[in-house]
């Protein structure tokens, strides 16, 4: 595999800035997968690269669909000696277990009292108390919105709502905030409004989605990812390994 073929994730996000510490702050990234074809392994490697040994950022990880054994089984796969323990005593990794959150029903899911405005509280409770150089860098990751929306009891206005307040952590602290959904599960019209809007606040779109052509076997499906930054949008290929992900261009050599 050639060194170009391996880095076009990082050049479509913007992660080859050599002169930014974690050039993903202050932006949006919204993860729209399948449920055949699944976009975890982004939000794998977007996480390897905030927790990196040269990067100063930290990670709040808000976790719907794994617990935190699978996502440190991950980390220890890809980067040898790697563990989110170490991480998480040493406040670059903060791990919220929401498997088994119920949020409120009607109007008391936007209330101060409400699960995910509670839930808020405590994202905004932990970046401030951060060193002021660490709040600068910081990294929201929410790894399932479809299982937030079922803990908010099916309401999406509620969890809209609380990712337009996490938006606004964006420009209070400058941190990037990190989502994955799945887009085929919205049959819908309030579906349909619901990715349109997630769309509207991302800065960076990532659509992981299957071939065209059908299954492959050299071929796990297809990235396209609109940039709003760079004014620009990058689709390639990509194939899913045991402790990396390769991305090449249609029709590339994958040696």
């Amino acid at each position: 595999m050639n060194q170009r073929s391996s880095n076009l994730l990082d050049e479509a996000l913007g992660l080859d800035q050599a002169s930014e510490p974690w050039p993903l702050k202050g932006r949006v990234v919204a993860i729209e997968d399948r449920v055949e074809t699944s976009g975890s392994f982004i939000l794998h490697h977007l996480l390897k690269r905030s927790l990196s040994r040269n990067s100063s950022n930290v990670s709040i990880f808000i976790a719907f669909a794994q617990p935190f054994s699978h996502y440190d089984r991950v980390l220890r796969k890809q980067i040898l000696g790697w563990n989110l323990v170490s991480q998480r005593d040493n406040g670059r990794f903060f791990f919220f277990d929401m498997l088994k959150l119920q949020c409120p029903v009607g109007d008391e899911g936007i209330t101060p009292g409400g699960g995910l405005i509670a839930l808020y509280g405590k994202i905004h409770k932990t970046i401030s108390a951060l060193p002021e150089i660490s709040q600068k860098n910081v990294s929201i990751i929410i790894d399932d919105l479809s299982l937030m929306e079922v803990a908010a009891n099916g309401s999406s206005d509620h969890v809209l709502d609380f990712l337009h307040y996490c938006r606004t952590l964006t420009s209070e602290f400058d941190c990037s905030l990190i989502t994955l959904n799945h887009e085929d599960i919205y049959s819908t019209e309030d579906g349909s409004t619901f990715l349109l809007q997630m769309a509207y606040l991302a800065d960076i779109l990532i659509k992981v989605e299957p071939l065209a052509t059908g299954l492959a076997a050299d071929v796990h499906g297809q990235l396209t990812v609109s940039n709003k930054g760079r004014n620009k949008a990058s689709n390639f290929h990509f194939k899913v390994k045991e402790n990396m992900v390769e991305c090449f261009y249609p029709g590339r050599s994958r040696d």
